[in-house]
């Protein structure tokens, strides 16, 4: 029995060097387009509107309720508080409140899933775009509220209703009837 070593007819003959011309014209087309390179430190990145940075903290919301820190996956979040008694205003008794003595977030730790944003009562956590906050020393990771307050200024305002969106009405519920 013979072997057919002849080459099919829809296939072309191939040269020496045809891999090489293949590989140069490749070279040629990717180099007469435009560069899209974006020189990082002197050009800022355009960030997406919802884009997650680092979690800002506004702390005259925070009531402490250590909701954000009970909640967190990874127990990056660290809070200290103390109880303060007020004296009442007109009679009555006094009051007393816990006063936030020390916020911190643990970068190292923390995986960026936002549950602690999400179960915020108060609004006191947001996402703020910062992303350049990088450290030499993975200790110097754990950021105290001052730097978190900070971050906050950052925090873009919510987007506007998409077009046909029924804004809710006094307060109510969206979807709730009368």
């Amino acid at each position: 029995m013979a072997i057919d070593t002849s080459k099919p007819a829809d296939q072309p003959e191939s040269g020496v060097g045809q891999g090489l011309l293949k590989g140069l014209s490749v070279t040629m087309k990717t180099m007469l387009k435009p560069a899209v390179t974006v020189q990082y430190p002197h050009v800022k990145p355009d960030l997406p509107a919802r884009t997650r940075g680092v979690i800002a903290l506004k702390e005259g919301n925070c009531t402490v309720c250590y909701k954000c820190s009970r909640e967190c996956p990874d127990w990056c979040i660290y809070i200290d508080a103390h109880k303060e008694t007020h004296e009442p205003a007109a009679g009555g008794r006094g009051r007393s409140m816990k006063v936030l003595d020390r916020f911190a977030i643990d970068y190292a730790l923390c995986m960026y899933c936002g549950i602690c944003v999400e179960v915020c009562p108060f609004d006191a956590l947001f996402w703020s775009p910062e992303f350049e906050y990088a450290e030499h020393e993975i200790d110097l990771l754990i950021h105290e509220k001052d730097r978190l307050e900070e971050w906050t200024y950052t925090v873009l305002p919510p987007p506007a209703l998409e077009e046909g969106a029924v804004p809710a009405a006094d307060g109510a519920a969206v979807g709730e009837t009368a």
